[in-house]
């Protein structure tokens, strides 16, 4: 718990399930990302992406955090990070049906899994609520706090056989382990974000 303090702004509560944190790697492509009033325009707004984030709070509003995130076209990160202030960086991504690999040299990141789909799940525990369903992302720059608000419908979530997972991040290493305690794979939804509220920091602690 100590250690993930240390990684996300004190401005922040890091939200709990049953007296534990969460953390969690996700894995998806982005398809026809665009600004308001803008068309999407496929060489930069679809794009595979990797995030790992924690669960976080900010008085009564629950979100996620991310501790890191990339995406699989510099330009995309690039436009992305313009827009969003979110802390994109380039990684080297391949996705097929079932494989998604990814590798970041700067980081000597690495993600490789290969894996086949099951059945939708028919009732969802609270657990699987609670890690999917959050409808605001806060995220810091060098002066303040972002916080983005979220909407989206449930997100219909399938069962996972994972046959290869081989996952190196070494800043993470000690939070995220080897073997996931738990594992969903969704077709996905439409997701809408807006806001950017921003909040003044007071302090942040680094490692």
């Amino acid at each position: 718990m100590s250690e993930l303090q240390q990684l996300v702004p004190y401005e922040l509560e890091i939200d709990l399930f049953e007296g534990k944190p969460w953390i969690s790697v996700v894995a998806f492509t982005m398809e026809r990302i665009r600004p308001k009033n803008l068309p999407s325009f496929p060489p930069i707004s679809d794009f595979h992406e990797i995030n790992i984030r924690t669960y976080v709070k900010s008085k009564n509003k629950t979100g996620v955090y991310f501790l890191s995130i990339e995406g699989g076209k510099k330009l995309s990160c690039k436009v992305a990070k313009g827009i969003s202030e979110l802390p994109y960086r380039f990684s080297k991504i391949k996705r097929t049906d079932k494989k998604y690999q990814s590798r970041n040299a700067e980081f000597n990141d690495r993600l490789d899994i290969e894996f086949t789909l099951g059945n939708e799940f028919k009732k969802k525990t609270e657990l699987d609520k609670w890690l999917t369903e959050r409808y605001a992302l806060f995220q810091d720059t060098s002066n303040s706090v972002n916080e983005f608000e979220i909407h989206h419908l449930e997100w219909p979530i399938h069962e996972i056989d994972i046959q290869k997972l081989e996952l190196s991040y070494q800043r993470f290493q000690k939070l995220i382990g080897k073997k996931p305690s738990k594992a969903h794979y969704s077709k996905g939804v439409k997701v809408i974000a807006w806001g950017k509220n921003k909040k003044e920091k007071t302090s942040y602690n680094t490692v």
